[in-house]
């Protein structure tokens, strides 16, 4: 990597808490032309279905990010010497037309996706998804169907929330599917758990091969065997990661729009994403930070510190890619 590299400001010089919150308190980039990784707000909520807030979500995760140091305390990975890392901003986003922020967040994400960046979104509500991956898929067309790693607390395969809505929070991985952008036999969803509206609430995701890790099976396997688990349904073909941080425990996250007691800690969501290095992963996201519902600002401290570790694995990938 050349010595004009983006680098995070030097906590050692500047204060963490002086200079403008960015994304790992990295440069903040209107191109991603020469960038290996950007890293996208998506300050959106309209497709919510319970409470709002995640609009705030990436302003408050780029303000809580800029604890993050350089180096991951146990890999040791460096991703700011591994790749080109910079903010690219926010996607545009209307938020009272759902169609609309689709497209404009799938047209963003092309667009870095062809410039040759991988991305990481920052949202937003768990329907940014879709877009992100739908933008990945317009930018390769020649990509097969992705495998994905899905931390959450719900399995977000519904088809329609009241009356006929198709594209909520509780919708994008099933339109995802039919869409071609993932293979169902390729997915593994970890620490789903909660009440359900209906007893066949999750036939359709198990009918089509989603291989579904409740938080029961979770604590049984312990994370050693989540991990080989998720790793034995992933494969070595390109995969996507996101995070919803309602996976974890509220005790934890509480600023969230669908919390559900009996998640995760956050240190066994952080040594679960640590054994999945190696993964054959080309982008990711971590969804739902809700500010409002936790004025403390905790759910944005966690979820900036996920987002590290995600961007960690993506950054080892990244390398991986450029080198073969």
């Amino acid at each position: 990597m050349t010595n004009d590299a983006p680098r995070p400001v030097d906590g050692l010089v500047t204060p963490r808490f002086a200079a403008p919150a960015s994304f790992m308190r990295l440069p903040i980039r209107e191109s991603a032309e020469g960038i290996d990784i950007a890293i996208l707000g998506i300050p959106f909520d309209g497709a919510v279905t319970n409470r709002p807030g995640t609009r705030h979500g990436p302003r408050a995760l780029r303000d809580a990010s800029t604890l993050m140091r350089r180096v991951h305390p146990v890999t040791m990975v460096e991703p700011f010497k591994l790749c080109r890392v910079a903010d690219l901003g926010d996607a545009e986003t209307n938020p009272v037309d759902v169609m609309q922020t689709l497209a404009w967040v799938e047209d963003r994400v092309a667009a870095i996706r062809a410039s040759g960046a991988w991305v990481l979104g920052a949202g937003g509500d768990h329907l940014m998804s879709l877009p992100l991956l739908r933008g990945l898929k317009r930018a390769a067309p020649e990509m097969p169907p992705l495998g994905l790693v899905h931390f959450d607390a719900h399995s977000d395969t519904a088809d329609t929330y009241f009356g006929g809505s198709r594209y909520t929070h509780g919708t994008p991985f099933r339109r995802a599917i039919e869409e071609g952008l993932l293979d169902p036999k390729r997915i593994v969803q970890i620490g789903i758990r909660g009440t359900l509206y209906e007893t066949d609430d999750m036939a359709w995701a198990e009918g089509v091969g989603i291989r579904i890790l409740r938080i029961e099976e979770c604590e049984e396997l312990g994370p050693s065997g989540v991990i080989a688990e998720a790793r034995r349904v992933i494969g070595d073909e390109p995969a996507y990661l996101t995070f919803d941080i309602d996976s974890l425990d509220p005790a934890f996250a509480p600023g969230t729009g669908t919390p559900e007691v009996g998640g995760f800690t956050p240190r066994e969501a952080m040594r679960i994403l640590r054994g999945l290095r190696g993964l054959n992963l080309v982008g990711g996201d971590l969804v739902e930070v809700s500010p409002p519902f936790d004025p403390g600002g905790n759910t944005a401290m966690v979820g900036a510190t996920m987002m590290f570790e995600i961007l960690c694995l993506l950054a080892e990938a990244r390398a991986a890619f450029s080198a073969t």
